[in-house]
């Protein structure tokens, strides 16, 4: 996202804003810091990615899933079970 500053936003407001009701957000700064997030007003809200149980019932995990391949671990560190 690209970000102006006051004085750019002031001297190009008719393009920015043409570009901005075209979809294209951008930032206005003062001294560097951004103030102000320009969009559409018909943008659309931008979708949260939902990450916890995005895969829920696609696999299951086996009951021994923390002894699996307990023996061949054992045996590259050189342990007898």
């Amino acid at each position: 996202m690209r970000t102006y500053s006051i004085h750019a936003a002031k001297k190009h407001l008719s393009r920015l804003v043409d570009r901005a009701a075209e979809g294209e957000a951008f930032l206005i700064a003062k001294a560097g810091k951004p103030l102000v997030k320009v969009v559409a007003i018909d943008a659309p809200e931008p979708r949260r990615t939902k990450r916890l149980g995005f895969m829920a019932g696609q696999f299951t995990i086996p009951a021994d899933f923390d002894r699996m391949a307990e023996d061949e671990i054992a045996a590259m560190f050189g342990c007898e079970k």
